[in-house]
């Protein structure tokens, strides 16, 4: 099934659009790295879940959502809500567990939520998010107000019966989701070629009679202009869309994750088509962006990290008399 009745594909991103790309693209690494280095530095317990390479996929994406849209996103989150516009202060607080955090510090990594702008929720529970994004499609239908729900979900999460059961209920009810199926190539450590039963995750979508659509997920550009074209589908009442981004995840599936289960030449091989240097390569070629340029923008979300990490050092721990707030009910 086609889109053949969405809008008009969208011109090629201008030069502000693709260096704003690229700021989140960059902020998104900086901060996944930065949360490596503070794990390593025994500066923050715990592990997590890192989407280094990954960056065009999040980006692209919620580059074609508007402020209020909704997103879910995964155990895998944080670049979808530093896409969607989640403050980096509040989401390295959550991180190291303080009252200033997006969670009051009860959530961590894998449950990064706001709101205020759009973000329903990172999930540490595996497709989860999909059905949930049906329930905000089913709102934004219902009350006319004209957003778009877009789920983030890795390959693995396409073989949960949540995956299933949500498409073919968007579907049935005609829908404003967008179901962005991240495929790194493992659910964990299982090859997403040992997994499948079909060629790719996006030939799905005829069995629920929806578009599929791949995107090569290591292009911020191609993701961009496929999302692009999907969210104006469902936003125009046309129904979801599923829509595959084909990536690679540099870290193993969690950190600390030796990921023996490939080899050094295909990460290397991945890493040549690295997401930041193929739009890196576009600035220089087509809008002779310089390399200064460029370094300064990496610099500057560097520096945007070492605030994030004063601000988070120096916020508060929740005091004890909080540790049931927003866990119980409390009934008459």
């Amino acid at each position: 099934m086609s889109m053949a009745k969405a809008r008009q594909p969208s011109p090629q991103p201008s030069r502000k659009q693709l260096l704003e790309f690229y700021e989140s693209m960059a902020l998104i690494r900086a901060f996944e790295e930065r949360f490596v280095a503070l794990v390593t530095q025994g500066k923050l317990v715990g592990t997590g879940h890192l989407c280094v390479g990954q960056e065009a996929v999040a980006a692209g994406v919620c580059g074609a959502l508007e402020e209020d849209d909704y997103v879910t996103s995964t155990h895998r989150g944080h670049g979808h809500c530093l896409a969607k516009g989640v403050d980096p202060n509040e989401m390295m607080a959550e991180l190291f567990g303080k009252t200033t955090g997006t969670s009051k510090g009860k959530g961590g990594s894998m449950h990064i939520a706001d709101f205020r702008k759009g973000m329903l929720g990172a999930n540490g529970i595996v497709g989860a998010g999909m059905p949930i994004a049906c329930g905000a499609g089913l709102t934004a239908k219902l009350t006319k107000s004209g957003r778009v729900a877009v789920s983030f979900f890795g390959d693995g999460a396409a073989n949960i019966g949540s995956f299933h059961e949500a498409l073919n209920l968007a579907s049935v009810w005609n829908l404003p989701v967008v179901f962005v199926c991240e495929n790194n190539r493992y659910g964990e450590a299982t090859p997403v070629e040992y997994a499948l039963a079909a060629d790719h995750v996006a030939d799905r979508a005829v069995a629920y009679r929806m578009p599929g659509v791949i995107a090569d997920g290591q292009d911020v550009v191609d993701v961009y202009a496929k999302a692009r074209e999907a969210v104006d589908h469902a936003r125009a009442g046309e129904g979801p869309v599923l829509l595959e981004c084909e990536t690679y995840r540099y870290y193993g599936h969690f950190l600390g994750d030796a990921a023996g289960y490939r080899t050094a030449e295909e990460v290397e091989s991945f890493r040549s088509r690295d997401c930041l240097i193929l739009l890196a390569e576009r600035l220089r070629r087509d809008h002779e962006v310089g390399e200064n340029q460029l370094d300064g923008i990496r610099a500057e979300m560097e520096a945007r990290l070492d605030e994030a990490f004063a601000f988070a050092e120096a916020s508060d721990d929740p005091a004890l008399d909080e540790l049931t707030t927003d866990v119980y009910v409390s009934y008459p």
